[in-house]
């Protein structure tokens, strides 16, 4: 735990798919203390939920009895704990703190549920995001510009004024992942003794100039079979051909970002994540044109922490 003249505040949990992550939070918003276990949504069943809250705060609870819990992510969706209906973009942080949904826990405690978002604005069905908004508000809604938020499913965002204006999605980690361990890429790589210990940085800006620079006439789909004609003409080799599926798959999500109107060459973009994948769309920003920001790498817990505190302004807290 980490030393802090301030008492712990409340506990943020981002509560995932694949991980449970509990964060000790202090009045500044600095984390005292985490839990980080794979209990994600998908492993746990539906009626165990608290128990597993229960379980990994156990040490806390003893500590420092009950602290309110404020809760982001997919633990608030159709297959979490509860399912909190999104609320609709545009909207700020006030408006996530009016619809949090409430929930007593049988140790007396109170866990708040923050909603997601949805913007309706997008073709062919509305677009969600759920954990996301709280690293947006996090990050600033202050400046109008667009947000990225990399991940298995990337959120492109705009963001000004205050509120989260409208963003969309794109599958490009997943895309990755599966074309990289189920698809023909997969068995190019095969003959690689151990893992790379780091990306190679020219296979990926290669992959990123193919889809930058593809004519209106090429998409993806052809793009993607240049990995095995790369390899075949022996302008590739089996362990480059990882790192520039990337580049194609991160670069097409770049592409098609500008095409849609989210940036032009020149515009600042904001990127919020981890290390690794920020300085993947770092790069890959620079590459088209654009000035990276980057956020904080506590983004989610300082929204987490703003959406709780104007919840209690307003008389609506945990």
């Amino acid at each position: 735990m980490n030393a802090s003249s301030h008492p712990p505040r409340c506990v943020v949990l981002d509560w995932g798919t694949t991980t449970f992550r509990a964060l000790l939070v202090d009045a500044n918003g600095s984390v005292l203390d985490r839990v980080e276990t794979p209990e994600g949504i998908q492993s746990v069943p539906k009626a165990e939920f608290e128990t597993v809250l229960s379980r990994n705060m156990a040490a806390w609870r003893i500590a420092h009895r009950v602290l309110p819990i404020y809760a982001a992510g997919m633990i608030t969706s159709r297959n979490g704990w509860i399912e909190t209906p999104y609320v609709e973009a545009p909207a700020g942080a006030e408006a996530l703190a009016r619809a949090i949904r409430r929930m007593e826990l049988a140790d007396g405690g109170v866990i708040g549920f923050i909603p997601g978002l949805t913007d309706k604005g997008v073709q062919p069905f509305p677009d969600v995001m759920r954990g996301e908004e709280t690293q947006l508000v996090g990050f600033g809604l202050d400046h109008e510009m667009a947000v990225v938020l990399p991940g298995t499913h990337s959120k492109w965002a705009r963001v000004g004024g205050g509120r989260i204006l409208r963003f969309r999605t794109f599958v490009t980690g997943e895309v990755f992942s599966v074309l990289s361990r189920h698809s023909f890429i997969a068995q190019l790589a095969k003959p690689l003794a151990e893992p790379q210990p780091a990306p190679n940085w020219s296979a990926f800006a290669l992959g990123l100039d193919a889809a930058r620079e593809r004519t209106q006439a090429s998409g993806l789909l052809s793009l993607l079979f240049s990995v095995r004609t790369g390899w075949l003409a022996g302008n590739l080799g089996a362990a480059e051909t990882s790192d520039y599926l990337s580049g194609l798959v991160v670069g097409t999500e770049f592409h098609e970002a500008r095409e849609m109107g989210w940036f032009e060459a020149g515009d600042r973009v904001g990127l919020v994540g981890g290390e690794h994948l920020v300085e993947v769309y770092g790069r890959a920003a620079t590459a088209f044109g654009l000035e990276p920001q980057l956020g904080p790498s506590d983004a989610a817990v300082r929204g987490s922490i703003a959406i709780a505190e104007i919840a209690e302004r307003i008389g609506h807290a945990v």
